[in-house]
Order: C-alpha cells, then structure tokens, then sequence
C-alpha cells in the first residue's frame, strides 16, 4: 500500500508540475521574442521586429505588449509601403495592424491618406498618362541641380505618392 501512495503521489507531483513548467517556458519564450522585436524596432529592422512579435503572438494570442508592436511596426512599414506608392501593400499592412489595435487613430488617418492617395492618383493618370516617365525625367533633371533643386525634387516625389497638386505647385514655383 505504501508503494501505491508513493507511486500516486509522484504522478499527481508530475501532471500538477508540467503544466506550470510550460506554462513558466511559454512566458519566457514571449518575453524573448518580445525583446527581439524591440531591439529589431529599435533598429529600424521592421520586418524581423514584426515577424518576432508574431511568433510572440502566437504562444500568447492576448499579449498586449506583442500586440501593440506589431500594430505599432506594420504602422511603419505601412508608412513607408505608402511613400514608394505600393498603396495596396501599404494598406495590407494597415489591415494587419488594424486586428491588433482597431481603435488607432494614427491607423485610420494613414488609410484615409493612403486612400485618398489612390483617388488622385487614378485622376492624374487618367488626365496625364505620361505623368510618370515625365515626372521621373523632371526629378532627374532637378537632382542634377543639386543646389536648392533637393527641395524642389522632394516635392515631385512627395506628389509621386500624395499625388497632390500643391507638391507639384510648390515645385514647379521652386524652379523658377
């Protein structure tokens, strides 16, 4: 009898200690892969800081400090998707974000640009279907300038993605 009390006393120590064992490798995993994700953050290396804040997420759905880094790292690579015209890819990453914090007004002020972006762009490409190679010839003649040119190429590129014409103005009023 005094082996059989042993034997189910040692497996009841064991199936009340694994749990806690896992639970106390699972919480160390995130916490891990959340400091890789703000080191990457930090860094400026979005894609490694967003996929270590999945992995992060994917042991722990409701951590709210992988969950706001990764809205927070779509956010940016969303904004930078956004500045080399890459509107759908940029609001993929916006969609990806938008799971993870639903109530960013940041988020939701990007989009609206972004989309509003698109709009124009349709409208100047449907007015001017050779904007683009025209456009991409001005800024190469303005980045030979050098001299006060910079400014006046930063906003051709700026309308190459805002497509808005008060870049275009404000250039085209520079050259002269």
């Amino acid at each position: 009898m005094n082996r059989i009390c042993r034997s189910l006393f040692l497996a009841a120590a064991v199936a009340f200690t694994v749990p806690a064992c896992a639970a106390n490798v699972s919480e160390t995993i995130v916490a891990a892969r959340n400091h890789q994700g703000d080191a990457a953050f930090a860094n400026g290396n979005y894609a490694d800081a967003a996929l270590a804040y999945k992995l992060a997420l994917q042991l722990a759905p409701q951590d709210q400090h992988a969950r706001t880094g990764l809205a927070t790292v779509q956010l940016r690579i969303a904004a930078q998707l956004y500045q080399t015209s890459k509107f759908d890819d940029a609001l993929a990453a916006l969609s990806l974000a938008a799971k993870y914090d639903p109530t960013s007004v940041r988020l939701e002020a990007l989009r609206s640009e972004i989309e509003a972006a698109r709009i124009k762009r349709e409208i100047v490409v449907s007015n001017y279907p050779t904007y683009r190679e025209s456009g991409i010839s001005i800024r190469h003649a303005y980045t030979q300038l050098k001299i006060p040119a910079a400014e006046i190429a930063n906003e051709i590129q700026r309308f190459e993605y805002t497509y808005d014409a008060a870049h275009l103005t404000k250039a085209t009023k520079g050259s002269i």
